[in-house]
C-alpha cells in the first residue's frame, strides 16, 4: 500500500475515466470519484457508469460558476458553445479546493494524451493544469508515462513507470483495458456535453444576445422548437409528448399555451419582463400553427403553470412568418 495513496478523481462517466479509476485502485490507492454537473451535462450517465463500475460517486454542482466561464472564456470555444480548456480548468481547480475537506492528496484524470483535438493535445493539457492553479498536484494516470513529472512523482507517491503511456485517438489499447477489468458495457467516447451540439448552441447564443443567460431560461433549451418573439420574450413548443413531459416539470411560473378545444402541442413563454398584448397574440398563432387538429382560425388558452383561464383567438401563420421567429438550427 502507497503512502500519500488518498486521490481524488474527476470522473466523467466515459471509459478513460473509469478505466484511470481502477488502474489506480488496482495499484492500491483509494480514489473518490467527483463528477460535476451544469446546466450543460448532468449526472445521470455517470451516475450509471460508477454504479457499474462498482464506484461510489461524489456529484457537484458547479453550474453558476460555468455560466460565468461561458460570458468570456479565456482560451475560447470550440466548434460550437464548448469552452473545453476553460470548462477543464474549473473542473481542475474545483476538484484541487476539495482535497483538502476530501483528505485527499492529489488529483487524477482519465485524459489520454492527443485523444482529443482541443482539450487532450499536450499545449491544451498544459494550459488546463496551469489555469487551474494545482498544476503539480495533477497526474493522468493513462498518459503520465508521456507527460513531465509533477509532484507525486517527484515525491514518490506514485511510480512513473507503474502508469501508462497510451496516446491517439485508437481505442484499442483502453478495450483491451476494459477486458482485463472485466468491464462489459461502458460509454462512447464524447457526447455528454450539450454545449458541444449545434442546435444547442445556437439556442444558447440567442440567450446571449438578448442577456437571458440565467438558470430559468437555460433549463428549457435541450427541448422542444424555440422561437424569438422579442427582446425580452420567447416561446418553446414541445414537439412530442415525451418532450411534453420533460417541459412540464421544469415550469414553475411560466405562462402555458395551447389549444383550448382540441388537443395539440404545448408552449412555455420565457420572459424577463411582463408579456405585451402583442407577444402573446404572436405566441398564440405559433402554437395553433403547430395544432393540426386545429382549425385555421381557432382559440388558444393560456395561464400561469396549468391554470389556462385567459382565452384569445387567432389564425394560423404562414411558413414564412413562422420560420422568421424560429431561432435557427431547430427542427
Amino acid at each position: 500500500m502507497h503512502s500519500n495513496n488518498r486521490v481524488l478523481a474527476l470522473f466523467s462517466g466515459g471509459l478513460d475515466s473509469v478505466l484511470s479509476i481502477l488502474w489506480m485502485k488496482k495499484l492500491g490507492y483509494e480514489v473518490l470519484p467527483v463528477f460535476f454537473e451544469s446546466f450543460f451535462f448532468g449526472a445521470e450517465n455517470a451516475e450509471e457508469a460508477a454504479k457499474a463500475a462498482g464506484l461510489e460517486l461524489k456529484v457537484i454542482d458547479i453550474g453558476e460558476e460555468l455560466l460565468e466561464v461561458l460570458k468570456k472564456p479565456r482560451y475560447g470555444f470550440g466548434k460550437n458553445m464548448n469552452p473545453c480548456i476553460d470548462c477543464h480548468s474549473l473542473m481542475f481547480k474545483t476538484a484541487g479546493e476539495l482535497l483538502e475537506s476530501e483528505g485527499r492528496d492529489f488529483l487524477i484524470s482519465g485524459e489520454v494524451l492527443g485523444q482529443r483535438p482541443m482539450s487532450q493535445r499536450l499545449d491544451a493539457m498544459n494550459a488546463v493544469a496551469k489555469m487551474s492553479g494545482f498544476r503539480d498536484l495533477i497526474v493522468r494516470p493513462l498518459s503520465q508515462r508521456l507527460l513531465a513529472d509533477t509532484l507525486p512523482i517527484k515525491k514518490g507517491w506514485v511510480k512513473k513507470e507503474e502508469m501508462l503511456d497510451i496516446q491517439g485517438r485508437s481505442r484499442q489499447r483502453q478495450i483491451e483495458l476494459a477486458k482485463d477489468f472485466g468491464l462489459k458495457e461502458y460509454s462512447t467516447p464524447g457526447g455528454g456535453c450539450l454545449l458541444t451540439d449545434k442546435g444547442y448552441s445556437e439556442r444558447l447564443k440567442d440567450l446571449f444576445s438578448y442577456n437571458m443567460l440565467e438558470g430559468r431560461f437555460i433549463k428549457f433549451l435541450r427541448y422542444g422548437r424555440h422561437f424569438r418573439l422579442s427582446p425580452e420574450v420567447k416561446l418553446i413548443i414541445g414537439r412530442n409528448e415525451q418532450e411534453l413531459e420533460k417541459i412540464f416539470r421544469l415550469v414553475e411560473d411560466e405562462t402555458v399555451i395551447k389549444a383550448a378545444d382540441c388537443l395539440g402541442p404545448v408552449g412555455v413563454i420565457n420572459k424577463s419582463r411582463e408579456m405585451n398584448p402583442g407577444e402573446l397574440h404572436r405566441a398564440a398563432e405559433l402554437v395553433l400553427s403547430y395544432t393540426n387538429k386545429a382549425k385555421e382560425e381557432d382559440t388558444i388558452a393560456y395561464g400561469l403553470n396549468n391554470d389556462l383561464q385567459g382565452k384569445v383567438k387567432v389564425h394560423k401563420l404562414s411558413r414564412s412568418k413562422i420560420d422568421d421567429l424560429l431561432i435557427k438550427s431547430n427542427t
